[in-house]
């Protein structure tokens, strides 16, 4: 039964079910990949498979009894920034190295509610504080498609992961593009859900306004049935939005005619690499071709919004982070009686180099004297940014742009330049500014490395951007390619 590790979800569904095989068998599948490119990958923290076989066989009891749903039995990798009972969740920081929570996140709850096979914890950047993967505390994640090269983040392992064909799919987490982002720099699909679709109870919060869980998988069609697990109000978060159950499987499929179809011109960005613009140039006229009508927009806010978010993300990192003190959890300094020192070492030693970064920078922006001139201008500058997509959205159903501007860098390339760093996610920030949802699918490759083609909607218009992903992805079948280091142990199914 060798490649069923590169299983979509839907394919593997449809294997469990008419019992062609077993969740044990597909389980091992990807517990063999493990073993085989892991070394070389490195996109895990924690590894579970004593459990995820035991999972494993619960869900083919589950099949057996004729229980099963879209994600029973079908392994899964979880971003280590989410809770999971009994499983060390250290948001890749020394500041965590040691917390196993005593609860699920909801995310986790839901899928396995569902019966997923929990293969364990995805590096990221620590707390989810980076666009490369580098910023672990542990060791980096390394792109499949060229392991001197990042993967992308913060959200790095759970793209790897996918890309490696160590797991059928994964959760990550979105701030400001780092679940789109790595996507796009290892050739799968990641989405970001509108704001308050997925509940963030049990996600370890970097910027509480921006957060959001999203998936990332190897079609559309995967981050559809994920979503479907995934969406509705939770009590338990203040910010979760009540609304009526949607399945976002159902309308893919449908053709594009009289889909309108907006291509900002502020995404296309000062030194973006030329191979990437034309690989969304051509895949703005592949869907064209599919019946979508395609015109230029402008949203002149959206020059305010790298500054715009490098305030408000530290600002509220600087708040939420301020919990860990070595008082209550986590590392805490001993080598002291006295306790402002002991507070202050835990700090100095807990957190790393961007993480110390970004507290700076928000409790700077958040002081006294500083506030109106950088905190409260940049919650304008958001709010005029809001308004320039709802004034575009009035006219288009969706927007086109790239999703990076560039595709995957060589690791070391831009760690000691943070703002180079920053700029890495210009496409994808605004989308968490404003709250909207965003997706990412493969749209080809330039010299010889994935590009990710960006959809970013009104609102709880999931709908609209996975029919118009899944039309594209169709007529091009990018998502059918697989990283060349790989493919010794690649079997087509």
């Amino acid at each position: 039964m060798a490649g069923l590790n590169w299983l979509s979800i839907q394919g593997a569904h449809n294997q469990l079910s008419s019992r062609q095989i077993s969740s044990v068998e597909l389980t091992r599948a990807c517990l063999d990949q493990i073993d085989a490119v892991e070394g070389q990958i490195q996109s895990f923290l924690a590894f579970t498979p004593d459990s995820a076989l035991e999972q494993a066989a619960r869900a083919d009891q589950m099949l057996s009894a004729g229980e099963g749903r879209p994600l029973t039995g079908v392994p899964v990798q979880i971003k280590d920034v989410m809770c999971t009972e009994g499983v060390t969740t250290t948001c890749a920081s020394r500041m965590l190295e040691n917390f196993v929570p005593v609860y699920n996140a909801t995310a986790v709850e839901r899928l396995i509610g569902q019966g997923a096979v929990i293969l364990g914890k995805g590096n990221m950047d620590e707390f989810a504080m980076g666009s490369s993967c580098e910023n672990s505390a542990f060791h980096p994640t390394m792109n499949p498609w060229d392991l001197d090269r990042v993967p992308g983040g913060s959200s790095g392992g759970a793209a790897a992961s996918v890309a490696a064909g160590e797991v059928i799919y994964s959760l990550g987490s979105d701030t400001g593009g780092s679940v789109r982002q790595p996507a796009a720099l290892c050739g799968v699909v990641g989405l970001k859900p509108t704001y308050g679709l997925v509940s963030r109870f049990g996600l370890i919060a970097f910027a509480s306004s921006l957060d959001q869980i999203g998936p990332v998988g190897r079609s559309v069609m995967d981050c559809a049935l994920v979503l479907n697990a995934l969406a509705g109000h939770d009590p338990r978060d203040a910010t979760s939005v009540a609304r009526e159950p949607v399945d976002y499987s159902a309308g893919l499929g449908q053709e594009l005619n009289g889909q309108r179809l907006g291509v900002p011109e502020e995404y296309f960005v000062e030194g973006m690499d030329p191979g990437v613009r034309r690989a969304i140039e051509t895949g703005i006229s592949v869907l064209e071709g599919l019946g979508a009508s395609v015109r230029p927009v402008s949203l002149p806010s959206t020059r305010y919004a790298l500054a715009c978010y490098y305030i408000i993300a530290p600002s509220e990192c600087s708040a939420n982070l301020a919990r860990y003190d070595g008082v209550k959890y986590g590392y805490s300094y001993q080598d002291t009686d006295d306790m402002w020192e002991a507070m202050e070492k835990t700090r100095e030693h807990g957190f790393g180099p961007e993480v110390t970064r970004r507290i700076m920078l928000g409790t700077y922006s958040l002081s006294s004297g500083y506030y109106d001139a950088y905190y409260l201008k940049a919650q304008q500058a958001r709010t005029l940014i809001r308004q320039d997509f709802d004034r575009v959205f009035q006219d288009v159903d969706a927007l086109i742009t790239p999703t990076s501007p560039v595709t995957a860098f060589k690791i070391g390339d831009k760690i000691g330049d943070p703002v180079q760093m920053y700029l890495i996610d210009v496409c994808t920030l605004p989308v968490n500014i404003a709250g909207l949802p965003g997706l990412s699918v493969p749209c080809g490759f330039s010299d010889g490395l994935p590009v990710g083609m960006q959809l970013i909607g009104p609102h709880f218009s999931e709908e609209t951007l996975l029919k118009t992903a899944h039309a594209y992805e169709v007529a091009t079948d990018w998502n059918s390619e697989r990283p060349a280091i790989l493919r010794l142990s690649l079997i087509h199914i």
